[in-house]
């Protein structure tokens, strides 16, 4: 998950100020691509704008964090045959711009996998399983990526009425590479964090994480919180989120020397469909250019334990709503506009003034008692619903 939203919540908002062709051709040429249109069963849509075929519309992307285990991949996570979606989630960018809505789908979410239809003519048989088993299902048996992201498409449109304008794919070396390409990410780590099989080992406290130590961060799950995956998918959230902050916060976005190196990372490692390329992820981005942090939510979608297995879980009946209204493009409950900016005014002549009395000297007033600092709500990331603006951790 962690390393798709760097690119999609984080990277898309900074193509706005990426500006010249010749960035842009370097950039589209770091990015692999696969045309999935055969593969993916057709949804009515509307037809769109020849000149900007995003204008107007909102936009859904399906974001997969790839457990690719082979070559540089393998260096960092060891060497695994196949091809695993070890995180997916759904991005929405409403059609007027003022939202970005992340929704974490855990792995192991039990849901209807539909027949697949492979690159290489094969047909796979629909099935009830684990999410996840959508990009197994494509990968072992069509054996390439369009095969595999095809089918997790597939599987999202048919679970959630949500329909699926691009997806994005990036590995283990491309969200390292973002990470460092930033100077690292500033966490709150609320508790000392050990993770041998992910090479995790942290002390709680305020953290600068490098590339590597922020990939096992998103990666661990042994003894870390309860040890669950919605757990894990809390603290991907926090990150990506620690994330977009600081890109937000530093010149990230208006300093040349560092928006490229940071958006070549970006683009070094990631498949996209065909019809996603630079000059659309620029469009896009540029009509984000004034949204506001409070706008950028992540969430869950909400589950529950399974009836047939306590070990995987099922959506509840608060997921239809979610999906019902990222399909028509409605802001969720929770959701706050913006405060309308309030009007310019006239600042009062200043009152006239007489000269002050004479006084006799001011007795001096005992010292004032301490005030003990209010409580910081805090959100609990995974299992609840925040946004960038929002406190996930609170360190001493």
């Amino acid at each position: 998950m962690v390393r798709s939203v760097a690119l999609v919540a984080v990277a898309v908002l900074t193509f706005s100020v990426a500006g010249g062709a010749a960035v842009a051709a370097r950039l589209q040429g770091n990015i692999d691509q696969v045309d999935v249109s055969a593969l993916v069963k057709p949804v009515p849509t509307p037809v769109p704008d020849p000149d900007d075929p995003n204008k107007g519309s909102p936009v859904n992307i399906l974001v997969l964090g790839s457990d690719q285990r082979d070559g540089e991949n393998g260096e960092i996570g060891g060497e695994v045959a196949g091809m695993r979606s070890d995180t997916a989630m759904v991005m929405h960018i409403s059609a007027d711009r003022t939202r970005i809505s992340v929704v974490s789908i855990p792995r192991d979410s039990l849901v209807d996998i539909p027949s697949c239809t492979m690159t290489n003519g094969k047909t796979t048989r629909a099935k009830h399983a684990m999410f996840n088993e959508a990009f197994a299902t494509g990968w072992d048996t069509g054996g390439d990526m369009a095969s595999a992201a095809a089918c997790t498409i597939n599987t999202v449109q048919q679970n959630t009425g949500v329909t699926i304008n691009h997806f994005v794919v990036v590995d283990f070396a491309g969200f390292q590479k973002m990470v460092e390409s930033i100077g690292g990410v500033p966490m709150c780590i609320q508790s000392d964090t050990r993770d041998k099989d992910a090479g995790l080992y942290l002390a709680a406290g305020n953290q600068v994480l490098d590339g590597p130590t922020a990939l096992a961060f998103a990666r661990a799950r042994h003894n870390v919180g309860d040890g669950s995956d919605i757990n894990r998918i809390g603290n991907q959230q926090q990150l990506v989120a620690a994330m977009v902050r600081e890109v937000l916060s530093r010149d990230v976005l208006t300093n040349p020397t560092k928006l490229v190196p940071f958006l070549s990372a970006a683009t070094s490692s990631l498949t996209t469909d065909n019809t996603m390329s630079i000059a659309d992820m620029t469009g896009l981005a540029y009509n984000l250019r004034g949204i506001d942090r409070g706008n950028i939510t992540f969430m869950t979608i909400p589950w529950a334990a399974a009836k047939s297995d306590k070990n995987r879980v099922e959506w509840t009946s608060e997921a239809t709503q979610v999906w019902a209204d990222m399909a028509n493009d409605v802001p969720p409950a929770s959701y706050v506009p913006p405060a309308p900016t309030a009007a310019a005014t006239t600042p009062p002549a200043p009152a006239a003034t007489t000269p002050p009395a004479a006084t006799t000297p001011p007795v001096e007033a005992a010292p004032p008692a301490p005030v003990a600092p209010a409580p910081v709500e805090t959100k609990k990331a995974g299992r609840e619903e925040f946004s960038v603006a929002d406190t996930t951790a609170v360190c001493a």
